[in-house]
C-alpha cells in the first residue's frame, strides 16, 4: 500500500466514525440524559415528601413535648378523674 493512499484512507475513515458517532450515540447519550434527568426529579420529589412528613413529625413531637412538660402532673391527675367519673 501506498504512503500516500493511506492519509486519504485515513481521513475518509475518520469522517465515517463522526457521522456514524452522531447518528447512533449521540440520541444514545441524549436518552440517558433525559433517563438521568427524570431520575433526578423523582428523587427531589421523594426527598421533598420526606422533608414535609419529618416536618409534620416533628410538630407533633413538640406539641406532645409540651403537653407533658406543662400539664404534666396535672394531666395526671385528671386522668385519673375519669378513670373515677362513672359512665353516663
Amino acid at each position: 500500500m501506498e504512503p500516500g493512499l493511506l492519509i486519504p484512507i485515513l481521513g475518509i475513515s475518520c469522517g465515517l466514525v463522526a457521522i456514524v458517532g452522531g447518528v447512533f450515540f449521540r440520541p444514545l447519550f441524549k436518552l440517558w440524559e433525559r433517563r438521568m434527568e427524570i431520575d433526578a426529579q423523582r428523587t427531589a420529589e421523594k426527598a421533598a415528601q420526606y422533608a414535609a412528613q419529618t416536618e409534620r413529625l416533628e410538630q407533633r413531637v413538640q406539641v406532645l413535648e409540651r403537653i407533658i412538660t406543662d400539664r404534666g402532673m396535672g394531666l395526671a391527675d385528671e386522668i385519673e378523674k375519669l378513670r373515677d367519673a362513672p359512665l353516663n
